[in-house]
């Protein structure tokens, strides 16, 4: 369990440079052969080593799931991953487990996430096993059903982690004045149809259509970085002009209605894009790393009514 693959200054508990490397070395040269589960005594599991026929179960699984150049790019692309900031936006009740001795994770990084979450319940487990299923399962068992008999249901509100996506046409209210309302319509009705056609595409759901702008909820940070992108592309031919924001967070759910502190900051982020742009979060940012998504400094800012500064980032380029 890890929110930052790379150890720093205010993250000790990472890989350095020379674990990662052992460790994509090892799969490099022994993914899918038996030689991978038992030459790394810090990454694999202690339990999987001492049983000949996990062993060979295990190096099937490997096989059959990726080759080992897929798996080192896997890796790979992990480097990048740091959550941390996403995860004082979670508010839902969580449950953390984790070994006190575990061979593979150091259990600091579990008691750091436990103390970031706003309500998370950490349990350290006997053992130095990493996997779940390994070791004292019964214990795993136990503390998960203790925890899920805690919860209270809250049938009327929900609490989902998603990302928003706003945006807004730029100067519509001097081109109504220009157009009149009728020749204004028609310009929008494409609008909203080309919008529309793109939110299917990269699977997001219409919110709400306030104005002249959308509101979106997507279930990946990079499909709505994307989608946003392509609304502001595929609306200048029709000589509209569109910004948009995004961001990730938890979002409440109640009687149906998306809302929350996590949909207030996308629509602040939106606000303060320019004509063209878009502006994400450094959730978003954080949560994209190894996406293909390119992104510049776009400094810290106060958002209206939100607490703290938030640094935006510019969305520069989006890979195909």
């Amino acid at each position: 369990m890890w929110a930052k693959y790379y150890a720093s200054s205010d993250y000790p508990w990472g890989w350095t440079t020379d674990e990662a490397e052992e460790w994509w070395q090892l799969i490099d040269r022994h993914w899918g052969t038996e030689r991978f589960w038992e030459a790394n005594s810090t990454v694999v599991d202690p339990a999987i080593r001492r049983d000949p026929e996990r062993v060979k179960a295990w190096t099937r699984y490997a096989r059959l799931s990726a080759s080992p150049g897929s798996a080192l790019a896997i890796e790979r692309k992990s480097r990048e991953t740091d959550i941390r900031a996403l995860l004082k936006a979670v508010s839902v009740p969580t449950l953390v487990m984790h070994r006190t001795n575990d061979s593979n994770e150091r259990v600091e990084q579990a008691r750091y996430i436990g103390d970031q979450l706003q309500n998370a319940r950490v349990v350290e487990l006997p053992g130095e096993e990493h996997a779940p299923f390994a070791g004292d399962r019964e214990r795993v068992l136990r503390e998960l059903q203790d925890f899920l008999a805690s919860l209270q249901e809250e049938p009327e509100l929900e609490r989902v982690l998603a990302t928003v996506l706003f945006t807004d046409l730029v100067g519509s209210t001097e081109r109504v004045a220009a157009l009149g309302d009728r020749a204004w319509r028609e310009l929008v009705e494409p609008h909203h149809a080309v919008v529309r056609g793109l939110l299917a595409r990269y699977r997001g759901t219409e919110v709400d259509t306030a104005g002249d702008g959308f509101f979106a909820t997507f279930d990946g940070p990079a499909r709505a970085v994307r989608c946003g992108r392509a609304i502001i592309g595929a609306v200048q031919p029709l000589g509209l002009d569109v910004r948009a924001g995004v961001h990730t967070g938890e979002v409440e759910v109640i009687n149906g209605k998306v809302g929350g502190l996590a949909v207030n900051i996308g629509a602040r982020v939106a606000g303060l894009a320019e004509s063209r742009e878009l502006l994400v979060s450094s959730t978003v940012k954080d949560l994209t790393a190894g996406s293909g998504l390119v992104f510049e400094d776009a400094g810290v800012h106060e958002l209206k009514g939100i607490p703290e500064q938030w640094h935006l980032y510019r969305v520069l380029d989006v890979a195909s």
